[in-house]
């Protein structure tokens, strides 16, 4: 087994699924009975470990398990010696403190002296800390958004998404303490035969995550503005432009990053790109 990299991914839940749809997009077959707390790789030389996700960092800091997809909050607030080898994209959400819909928030001097619950005491503290502010922590495991109403607390410190749980218990988020998103993690002193597994891994990834990120543009243009079409495209090194069989057009092939699209695809348009076709990638080998 020591040819092997050991993986720990959520036992069950949202991340878990969203973990293994990754690694099957990296080409990666696991065969998941069900209830299995543990499962091989067919065709890459991994063992996926299915665990509690409080646990996992510690398992990790350990070295029980090589590397692990968790919640960047997760790894904020165990503390534990990792390191962050890449953000996935997934998972979104953040840590964020809340109070009751009708008090008159006006920033966060409000905590001072008052009682919050969380589930994630090491991050509030931390945040308190940096603030200069002194307040009373309550732990609760679960169902943190129900402190204030029973008088437990005056303000609550958890994960939020859409917010919409947060207003169904009559709370309104005032501060974010940190943004998370799932994020592959290591220990810090594995040995060069698994760093070269690693390496792998990590190329296949980095090869998911840019086609996520990007789209690939197939259009016509005139070839009186080529030249500002080609420059107006801000994909790779450099478009692909080949001739139609009409005179006096060609087409153009590029790739474009998903955050400059409509913005691109607008200006394409004024400049007089026709034919725009917009095709997903499934992998992009930089």
């Amino acid at each position: 087994m020591g040819n092997k990299l050991k993986i720990a991914v959520q036992k069950s839940g949202r991340l878990r699924d969203d973990s293994l749809k990754i690694l099957k997009e990296c080409g990666i077959r696991i065969d998941n009975g069900r209830d299995q707390l543990k499962a091989q790789a067919f065709n890459f030389p991994l063992e996926v470990l299915y665990l509690r996700n409080s646990d996992i960092p510690q398992y990790v800091e350990d070295g029980v398990v090589d590397i692990a997809i968790l919640g960047e909050n997760v790894v904020v607030e165990k503390q534990k010696n990792l390191q962050i080898l890449q953000k996935l994209g997934f998972s979104r959400c953040r840590l964020s403190l809340a109070v009751p819909k009708d008090v008159d928030y006006n920033g966060i001097e409000y905590f001072n002296g008052r009682k919050l619950a969380t589930s994630y005491p090491n991050s509030l503290k931390l945040f308190f800390k940096e603030n200069g502010l002194d307040a009373e922590i309550h732990l609760i495991s679960g169902s943190v958004e129900i402190a204030p109403n029973i008088g437990l607390a005056d303000g609550i410190c958890d994960l939020v998404s859409s917010g919409s749980t947060l207003f169904k218990n009559g709370l309104k988020e005032v501060e974010q303490i940190l943004e998370s998103e799932a994020c592959l993690v290591s220990c810090t002193d594995l040995h060069l035969e698994k760093k070269a597994l690693l390496d792998r891994l990590m190329f296949r990834l980095r090869a998911v995550l840019a086609s996520h990120n990007n789209k690939y543009v197939l259009l016509n243009a005139p070839n009186d503005k080529l030249r500002e079409i080609v420059a107006a495209l801000p994909g790779m090194k450099s478009p692909t432009v080949m001739p139609l069989a009409q005179d006096g057009w060609s087409s153009v092939h590029s790739v474009i990053n998903e955050n400059d699209f409509w913005g691109a695809i607008d200006h394409l348009k004024e400049l007089g790109a026709e034919g725009i076709l917009i095709i997903p990638i499934e992998k992009m080998v930089l």
